[in-house]
């Protein structure tokens, strides 16, 4: 069951319209290693992966979405008082042209998502790892962006959510380790 509080996770303030900054955001909105892409990975992975730790995984795969409504905010902030003009000048012409101020999931090159960006295998341990390597890109390129800006306001969001990513890695780390446990012990899964 949700409850749904309406507030972000995390503020997210915006020291100035910046569309260039916004375009390089989306990739963490609909990129192969955004927040969208985690989200549905942790939750589709549940469902193979013992009991011991899907709450992990649903856990984290919620404060996914929590995190691509985060985004999506910096994103609508960075662009709400931009000119055509200036959306164009950012690449994100043809954006505007489809989609006026709405959000799409594409990557910061345009690519539309796809579900083939969700890494499932179906092996817990695999697809933990998988998991782990997810958060690691999604660090690092919040690390890209924190900085290829200057906006002191819209780092500190960034930091935040770099920040989680590292807390995310190592739970994945940790529920690996708690799984080769087990197989050791021969609990099957």
């Amino acid at each position: 069951m949700w409850i749904y509080e309406k507030k972000l996770q995390y503020p997210v303030r915006v020291g100035k319209c910046d569309p260039r900054m916004a375009r390089y955001l989306v990739e963490q909105y609909g990129g192969a290693d955004g927040e969208l892409s985690a989200a549905l990975r942790y939750l589709n992975q549940r469902y193979s992966i013992p009991d011991r730790v899907i709450g992990l995984l649903t856990d984290i795969g919620t404060e996914e979405f929590a995190h691509l409504e985060m985004i999506a905010t910096m994103i609508y902030k960075l662009t709400k008082d931009s000119t055509p003009d200036q959306l164009e000048a950012a690449g994100l012409g043809a954006n505007f042209v489809n989609h006026d101020g709405g959000m799409f999931y594409n990557n910061a090159a345009g690519v539309p998502w796809t579900a083939s960006y969700i890494g499932t295998k179906g092996d817990p341990i695999a697809d933990l790892y998988e998991d782990i390597a997810a958060e690691e890109k999604a660090r690092a390129t919040y690390q890209w962006l924190i900085d290829i800006t200057d906006d002191v306001d819209l780092k500190d969001s960034l930091k935040f959510l770099r920040e989680r990513e590292i807390v995310h890695s190592f739970r994945f780390k940790e529920a690996v380790e708690i799984l080769k446990a087990d197989r050791e012990q021969k609990k099957v899964y």
